[in-house]
């Protein structure tokens, strides 16, 4: 089992920047391929970014891409995700989640562990 809690959400002004963290907790974190997902009110979730067990490969959502930065510190057991340049569109609770997988994981469905949620507002 595997126990996830996001921080770092809050309420940033359009353009701003907040940095998001996941700390994962049981069976052995490096082995795992991480990914955030996001879901905006009233929206299906969706896919923000995603890295690989070694760090090696990282996807990015279209929507996110070159303001987004995924990482990971295996030694600590964190995920991180820098959001810069933010927008009132990226407003949404932002989940982490592992896969039993190691390689880069884009699917929904090939997560098996997620955190709660940590709400990140835009403001205009």
């Amino acid at each position: 089992q595997v126990q996830m809690v996001e921080s770092g959400g809050g309420l940033v002004q359009a353009g701003g920047s907040l940095r998001l963290s996941c700390a994962a907790s049981g069976r052995t974190f490096s082995m795992y391929a991480m990914g955030w997902f996001r879901q905006a009110p009233g929206k299906e979730r969706e896919i923000a970014a995603a890295i690989s067990w070694t760090g090696d490969n990282t996807y990015y959502a279209d929507s996110v891409k070159g303001r987004f930065a995924i990482s990971r510190d295996n030694a600590k057991n964190t995920v991180y995700l820098q959001m810069n340049s933010l927008k009132p569109e990226d407003t949404a609770v932002y989940y982490c989640a592992a896969s039993l997988r190691a390689d880069l994981v884009i699917k929904e469905y090939e997560y098996r562990y997620w955190g709660q949620g940590t709400q990140v507002t835009v403001s205009s």
